[in-house]
């Protein structure tokens, strides 16, 4: 299956996959200009893979959807929706810019990151689990032991030749075997956390995915917080990579802060009340113009440890 979607522009596809860089080709990554992801759309696994083919910037997705060995049924409007659901392809970036035109750090940019957009998890719970692995450790060491799990739990794709895992769906990780998870690089409590939330939601007490139905996000927030091992930092990253609730700003976030104060108050220590106060400006706009921010200091970051 193979069709052509033509983003809401401005859109910008190698800057907005380059967070993909480096991923694992098992399950989710970008490399020579080619997004590659591994999704379920009917609860059938697809293997996807994304180019842009515009020219002279007007860009232009193509994409090809390979089923799995087996049977499966498929619709293209479904893998389509999904597709712009993962990359945000239907989001105005401008409103967003001109929401933010009074703020001039922000301005500078997102002028320089001009057609950046976030892209979200493919399911609440696959964010949630994400989340939970990230708690108290380094971006890069979280990826590593996701990978781990996708590859360890996720259901086998074969495709083109090639072995594929899909995202461990709540009944692959319900009745895992804790020392498995252990092996992946998670600790006996993250894991023990991981598998509750997965029984939960295979038994029908938690349904992660009709989150999406109910306006009010603090009583989302509130609603996670009751979960064990989910706090306010968690159920806010779940709300805007599960969500894509593009005004959910995490701001006990380290990383987050650091970027604030290197561009706002530089040689201070943010506070999460100071990061707040400073995000209010930012409006329904606090969580995307906090993407920006941490895209924008790992620039700054990368061209300093490796100057030319």
């Amino acid at each position: 299956m193979s069709f052509l979607i033509r983003p809401v522009a401005p859109y910008d596809f190698s800057l907005s996959c380059r967070v993909f860089s480096g991923g694992d080709p098992a399950f989710r990554t970008f490399q020579n200009g080619i997004f590659s992801q591994v999704i379920r759309v009917g609860g059938d696994p697809f293997v996807i893979r994304i180019r842009d083919v515009g020219e002279d910037g007007d860009t232009v997705l193509a994409v090809d959807a390979l089923a799995g060995e087996e049977e499966s049924e498929y619709c293209a409007g479904d893998v389509r929706r999904c597709i712009s659901h993962l990359l945000g392809l239907d989001d105005d970036l401008n409103r967003y810019y001109r929401a933010t035109e009074e703020d001039p750090v922000l301005t500078r940019i997102n002028s320089d990151l001009s057609g950046l957009k976030m892209p979200s998890s493919e399911t609440v719970f696959e964010a949630l689990v994400i989340s939970i692995i990230e708690q108290q450790i380094a971006t890069p060491v979280a990826r590593k032991i996701e990978s781990r799990l996708v590859k360890r739990f996720g259901e086998e794709v074969r495709a083109a030749k090639r072995t594929y895992y899909a995202y461990p769906r709540p009944e692959d990780l319900a009745d895992a075997d804790p020392a498995e998870i252990r092996e992946c690089g998670l600790s006996a409590r993250k894991g023990d956390n991981i598998k509750s939330v997965a029984r939960m939601v295979r038994d029908g007490a938690l349904d992660l995915e009709s989150l999406g139905r109910t306006g009010d996000s603090d009583s989302l927030i509130r609603d996670l917080c009751r979960i064990r091992g989910i706090g306010r930092w968690t159920a806010e990253f779940v709300l805007l990579r599960g969500l894509h609730r593009l005004d959910m700003f995490p701001a006990d976030d380290l990383g987050i802060r650091r970027a604030i104060g290197h561009f706002y108050c530089p040689g201070e220590e943010i506070s999460p009340a100071r990061a707040r106060e400073i995000s209010r400006q930012w409006g329904e706009w606090k969580g995307l113009a906090a993407y920006y921010l941490l895209v924008a200091d790992q620039q700054v970051r990368k061209r300093t440890s490796h100057p030319r």
